[in-house]
């Protein structure tokens, strides 16, 4: 697959949104789960332009949101439902991180996941990702452990 990032619309926000869902304990991820979340990603000027549609093609395929900092970028993104747990993880992580490092040029990038998450956890960490800290997060209607990971970009500023 190719990949292109385009900034999210809102159609496709709302398709995320609302006709994206999950199986078992993925179900998790569904959008309504949490309504933060969803406000933020329903809302334009919440959105910001650091949201991103990647695109196969025509095909809507998955989004990565980069939130720049000092040095440093925090990275979420989300696949398709009908796209995981078939080996398509490792080639739409390698190409947003190439795209984020090119635009945003991190030191290191940061994201955080859900424990149980195993599946995730083990990509980030082929992809050179290392666990930092384990917290708790108040999310979904109750309270979960995530782990947040980091990549050293080789960066320097």
């Amino acid at each position: 697959m190719s990949y292109t990032y385009l900034p999210l619309t809102q159609s496709q926000a709302e398709e995320i949104a609302y006709e994206w869902t999950y199986e078992g304990d993925f179900a998790f991820y569904d959008m309504p789960n949490d309504q933060d979340d969803l406000a933020e990603f329903l809302d334009p000027d919440q959105r910001t332009e650091h949201y991103y549609a990647v695109m196969d093609e025509t095909k809507l395929i998955g989004f990565f949101v980069f939130e720049p900092g000092q040095n440093s970028l925090e990275l979420a993104l989300g696949m398709r439902p009908d796209l995981t747990g078939q080996g398509n993880g490792p080639a739409f992580l390698k190409s947003g991180l190439a795209f984020a490092i090119q635009k945003y040029q991190p030191r290191y990038i940061e994201l955080a996941v859900a424990t149980f998450n195993e599946r995730a956890i083990r990509l980030y960490a082929k992809s050179g990702f290392e666990p930092v800290e384990r917290f708790q997060q108040e999310t979904n209607g109750g309270s979960y452990e995530f782990v947040k990971m980091r990549l050293h970009t080789g960066i320097m500023k």
